[in-house]
């Protein structure tokens, strides 16, 4: 009896170059597109013309992108329990893991929603925001913060998709978000007269869309989940949560470094946090291949890893590497074209401008360096190193971003801050790049090895 289409490892045969490029360039414009939701919401809040109003929806971005990030760990985790599945040919284990991992990421962004929305005052407080930039973030975040658990369904739903190699449709799930924010934006924003809080409304609609078109396509045209069971619950949490934990402390970090820079710029001013916000948008917006990259090869080295063809796990990481770097240069060159009608658009201030420009100009080169962190994390978590991954970005973002920005914000003003992310950027990536390269090449010798001890 023939396997189906899925159940034969898409990943496992093919050039690794195609397939890297095909998902990390669906991947990459699903992440955009969701995240262009935010950037939207905060173009269209700076045609208000009240700066502290762009300096609000920074602050709450920040805090918003921490909780999103622990719903990209569990996407991770996801990937690489459904991938693996799909590449030892078990249709059946694949499907229940998908059911179970959707569950778990909707109960755990409930939860944790549920206690960012109790303490968004105190939290924003923590972050640096005061006055009437604190009083809109958290009319921001009271409105959206309940619709996390959306987020997560939709973004879990499209990390089946992509596990199973579905990119077309795992793509149409994540930009589905930011198709709908396209029109209702202005609509709630400026027509309605709703500001900040139109935002925030927005951003609930464009969540609810994505959910149900991912949950749509996962359970009844693609028929990748399973009735759900609590027996699978119990028998899938703790290997879930063993990628899925350290997958979640990887991914926070990045919003743990943002918070600490957004922490840093509030000295500056109102102008400066603004300008740090629209750099914000913009390395998602620009650099969404880079942070869609863990998620889009991941299943690509999952099944690789499950059939044991440790020669194209090694060829895939080096595939991903090459396109990443050429992406990233390309994506550089853009946006230092179009960075005064970035920062005349925005209406920024002259402080807030130059923040933006010292990021296009010259900090967005060092996302080379954040390419090879974010290729890194993928092979360490599909290849049964996923504390590594968790080391590497803590590095970045726990050890080497404070320090950084305090020495290089007191030399340089609110710049300094922006230099001080680039040269984190480097001295984790570089690392972490190079313990990635030797894992894969380890994972090789090993198997060479063995065959070698059985004989012919």
């Amino acid at each position: 009896m023939s396997q189906p289409p899925s159940a034969a490892g898409k990943f496992t045969t093919g050039s690794t170059m195609r397939h890297v490029v095909i998902m990390t360039l669906t991947g990459s414009l699903g992440l955009s597109f969701m995240f262009l939701v935010d950037f939207l919401a905060l173009w269209w809040i700076s045609q208000l013309g009240e700066e502290v109003l762009i300096s609000a929806v920074g602050f709450a971005g920040t805090i918003q992108f921490f909780v999103i990030s622990i719903s990209i760990g569990m996407m991770i985790g996801a990937v690489a329990m459904v991938s693996r599945a799909l590449g030892q040919r078990d249709q059946e284990r694949a499907r229940a893991i998908g059911t179970s991992s959707i569950i778990y990421a909707v109960s755990g962004q409930l939860i944790i929603a549920t206690l960012a929305w109790v303490f968004r005052r105190e939290i924003l407080v923590m972050t640096g925001a005061e006055g009437q930039a604190l009083e809109e973030a958290i009319k921001f975040l009271t409105i959206s913060l309940p619709s996390l658990p959306l987020i997560a369904a939709g973004m879990n739903a499209s990390a089946i998709l992509r596990a199973e190699g579905d990119a077309w449709r795992s793509m149409l799930v994540t930009t589905s978000g930011g198709l709908v924010a396209i029109v209702i934006d202005p609509l709630f924003i400026i027509w309605m007269g709703w500001g900040v809080e139109g935002a925030g409304a927005a951003i609930v609609v464009s969540r609810l869309a994505m959910a149900i078109l991912g949950l749509y396509w996962v359970a009844v045209s693609r028929k990748l989940l399973a009735k759900p069971s609590w027996n699978d619950l119990r028998r899938f949490l703790r290997p879930f949560l063993m990628i899925a934990v350290p997958a979640i402390a990887t991914q926070v970090s990045t919003p743990f470094g943002n918070w600490v820079l957004v922490r840093a710029m509030a000295s500056y001013g109102d102008s400066a946090v603004a300008g740090l916000g629209v750099v914000g948008r913009l390395q998602i917006l620009c650099f969404g291949g880079i942070f869609a990259l863990s998620g889009a090869i991941g299943g690509i080295i999952g099944q690789n890893h499950g059939a044991g063809l440790t020669d194209r796990v090694k060829s895939a990481y080096v595939d991903a590497l090459k396109f990443c770097v050429l992406y990233t240069g390309v994506m550089w060159v853009v946006m230092v074209l179009a960075s005064d009608w970035v920062s005349q658009s925005f209406n920024l201030a002259p402080e807030g401008q130059a923040v933006v420009e010292t990021f296009t100009h010259w900090a967005a080169g060092s996302f080379v360096f954040t390419v090879a962190l974010f290729v890194s994390n993928a092979a360490f978590n599909n290849l049964g190193r996923p504390l590594w991954a968790t080391a590497a970005n803590w590095f970045r973002d726990g050890l080497l971003m404070a320090p950084t920005a305090l020495v290089m914000g007191a030399a340089f003003g609110a710049a300094g801050v922006i230099w001080a992310q680039a040269l984190a950027n480097v001295m984790a990536g570089g690392l972490a790049g190079w313990m990635g390269w030797r894992l894969v090449s380890q994972k090789k010798k090993n198997v060479l090895a063995s065959k070698e001890a059985v004989g012919p």
